[in-house]
């Protein structure tokens, strides 16, 4: 009889033996046949081997995902994360560690000096006519070669080089001509190439002429093969007549509001007339915050580029310069995170005072948060509220009618996924495997990297609970320190940067990055197994503990922890160590793995409690307020002297409680606060002042791959889900 598989919209079918290994993987609920869909339901916490539940019906819960313990016995309090996004920004750290700020618009007055030059310059190249040239052709070959060639550079001056096709001379069976011809090109006309290739008859042959597009060898830099040209990018793309001087990638500061990084690079990529392609960015930011990070264009000016910023609207762009190589995934130390907690209620100040200290000094538990976990569970968000009658009724239409087309047509576009599976079973029915194949390699490989986490996260909290957050024991994983009688158990980890299996993951706009989330680059570590030598000498930490996320590269613990990661897979039917099925894709057992820190400190933590009044209120300056603040200072300055707006006594006092709050903080950092936006009546501050509400504002930097949001969950001990927290802001 049929079955119904685990995943929304696979209609049911025959379990079939002899396809069980070559066309569908095989789900650990028995009845299915989808191995990779349970996966993805098991990392949504959303299905079981025993219980086979609809992704579309669960709400996720942090518990759901192994995300259990905290570090600190401290009491929690309450506080809204994200009431307005520019309650959460986020700045990029660089790799030397440089905060990424935006701190101008406009394009260096050098820089526009030299790009009029350029623009100059290409013109009179254009405008070039060769005559001379041509004439000296002219005593080498007939006029109807000069006519083919005159016609052939009118074409490569007025730009349509990229649509010419060669042309090919007359045929020519006199071998030394044809070389004298072959060096005029080369002297006379270098954007072109001649190649000799065969006449119309055996015994002739003829020279063909091309645009030189930058380089005419096979193999090298300008080859499209990867392996040919190594580690350099292919660089086809945009002007043929760029300095070599020039740094051929725009670097650039990106700053954005309540978009997502691909979102902002679309808009501006479509307003610059040139494709995604040619950006690249060290890692997405999230969307609801404000963000700024660097961005690298190819072969763009930065006149043109600042231009746009009088038309774009939450987006900014800034801080130009040209560099020789571009940005790719990884290349950041992390981001620099400023988050303010409106609302708070707490017992008393102390405790909240106690809770700050105790995460700068102690961290947290570097759980993924529920922002990746939560990839294909329903997420509470108001676009969803509106769509989930949709799409309960486009999933229930599916199953009575087996109309793909119509139900295409009634599910919502966002959902790429599900369209893209059903696409595929339209064009080949019954071909389960392929449809899978058919959702981007990028989210594809989140689903599995959902998985590794969620094992993560559950064998994190198994460690906490067996053997506390104070001291290392034996069997712990710890990255090395050097000796040389720790070889012999050293393994070697490269982080997810095999592209035969572990392609980097690209989170699109599939995944609320609360975290930051940014892959690094390939590294080496080593790892080993702590022994009771080890810790009698002291040389690691708790800080040096690591976990594994699974995969044929890694070593497990070995202590008790290691079961908690085969103990959970077996239940959902998965092996960490064989593949039950031969598609080595949707195999765990094919992925490299890698390891993560189980306990991370805020860098450069930095907190103060504030009070406020008015919830529109900005209670932390971005980059833009910065820059804008700064243009209206100086005007007043030019026009009166000194304008700079004061403040009312009552605002200062509402900024900070008291000065004792945090020593550590920096006064010149907080100087830019006092500038907060009064209430429309001023008079009714202070007498409103014991009625405001509290704040709690946090500076800190995290490496890249940790989630702010878990800090925030040490800190609260409450959830940090959306639907929560769209709960206390109600």
């Amino acid at each position: 009889m049929p079955v119904q598989c685990c995943f929304p919209f696979v209609k049911p079918y025959y379990v079939s033996k002899s396809n069980y290994n070559y066309y569908t993987p095989t789900c650990t609920n028995t009845a299915c046949n989808f191995t990779y869909i349970n996966t993805i339901a098991i990392a949504a916490a959303a299905c079981s081997s025993s219980k086979p539940r609809s992704l579309m019906a669960t709400t996720i819960e942090e518990s759901d995902v192994g995300i259990s313990c905290y570090i600190s016995s401290l009491p929690g309090f309450r506080g809204i994360l994200k009431q307005r996004y520019a309650d959460f920004i986020v700045n990029e750290v660089d790799r030397d560690g440089n905060v990424v700020h935006l701190t101008c618009l406009d394009a260096p007055p050098q820089m526009v000096e030299e790009e009029s030059e350029i623009k100059v310059s290409s013109e009179l190249s254009k405008s070039q006519s060769y005559e001379s040239e041509l004439e000296l052709f002219r005593s080498l070959a007939g006029d109807a070669d000069v006519e083919r060639l005159e016609a052939f550079i009118r074409g490569v001056t007025s730009g349509s080089e990229d649509s010419l096709s060669p042309i090919i001379l007359s045929p020519d069976a006199d071998k030394a001509h044809r070389t004298a011809m072959h060096n005029f090109f080369k002297e006379k006309f270098k954007f072109l190439v001649t190649d000799t290739v065969d006449g119309p008859d055996a015994s002739s042959k003829c020279i063909r002429v091309r645009f030189n597009s930058g380089g005419n060898s096979s193999n090298g830099r300008h080859s499209k093969k990867r392996k040919e040209r190594g580690d350099k990018p292919f660089d086809s793309r945009g002007s043929n007549n760029w300095p070599e001087h020039l740094g051929k990638f725009l670097r650039f500061h990106l700053y954005k509001e309540n978009k997502d990084t691909q979102e902002a690079i679309g808009i501006i990529g479509k307003m610059l007339g040139i494709q995604p392609r040619s950006f690249g960015f060290a890692g997405t930011k999230d969307k609801r915050s404000v963000s700024t990070q660097r961005v690298t264009v190819f072969k763009q000016h930065a006149s043109r580029v600042a231009a746009l910023n009088d038309r774009l609207i939450g987006i900014k762009v800034g801080d130009f310069c040209h560099i020789k190589e571009e940005l790719l995934l990884g290349q950041l130390f992390g981001n620099r995170f400023t988050i303010t907690l409106r609302g708070v209620v707490a017992d008393s100040e102390e405790t909240i005072k106690a809770s700050a200290d105790s995460l700068g000094r102690n961290g947290f538990i570097n759980y993924f948060g529920l922002q990746l976990l939560g990839l294909l569970v329903v997420s509470l968000d108001s676009r969803f509220q509106i769509q989930r009658e949709a799409v309960k009724k486009a999933r229930e239409y599916y199953r009575e009618s087996d109309d793909i087309e119509g139900t295409l047509r009634q599910l919502p576009r966002n959902l790429l996924a599900e369209r893209s599976i059903l696409q595929c079973l339209k064009k080949c029915p019954g071909n389960y495997l392929q449809a899978l194949k058919a959702i981007p390699r990028t989210l594809r490989m989140m689903y599995v990297h959902s998985y590794q986490s969620y094992l993560w996260n559950h064998a994190a909290s198994t460690r906490v609970q067996k053997y506390g957050t104070e001291q290392v024991v034996v069997g712990d994983l710890v990255y090395c320190k050097g000796g040389s009688a720790e070889k012999e158990i050293m393994v070697v980890y490269t982080d997810c940067q095999n592209t035969n299996c572990d392609e980097p993951y690209d989170h699109m706009n599939h995944v609320d990055e609360t975290s930051g989330v940014d892959l690094p680059e390939s590294k080496n570590f080593l790892v080993k197994a702590v022994t009771a030598a080890d810790i009698s000498s002291g040389n690691y930490t708790i800080e040096d503990v690591v976990l594994p996320m699974p995969g044929y590269r890694v070593i497990f613990p070995t202590n008790d922890i290691a079961e908690a990661y085969h103990d959970l897979a077996k239940q959902d039917g998965i092996s960490l160590t064989e593949s039950v099925h031969c598609v080595k894709e949707f195999s765990i057992t094919s992925m490299t793995g890698s390891y993560r820190r189980v306990f991370q400190k805020p860098i450069d933590f930095q907190w103060e409690l504030l009070t406020y009044v008015d919830v529109n209120m900005p209670l932390a300056e971005t980059d833009l307020e910065k820059i804008s603040k700064d243009t209206l200072i100086t005007k007043g300055e030019e026009q009166n002297g000194d304008e700079k707006t004061s403040l009312s006594d009552c605002t200062k006092q509402s900024k900070i409680l008291g000065d004792d709050v945090n020593p550590s903080i920096n006064n010149d950092e907080l100087e830019g606060e006092k500038d907060l936006r009064l209430p429309q009546d001023d008079s009714t501050c202070c007498s409103d002042l014991q009625k405001g509400q509290m704040a709690l504002k946090l500076s800190f930097t995290l490496p890249s791959s940790c989630y702010a949001t878990m800090a925030i969950r040490e800190l609260l001990k409450t959830s940090t889900s959306v639907a929560f927290h769209k709960t206390l802001n109600q």
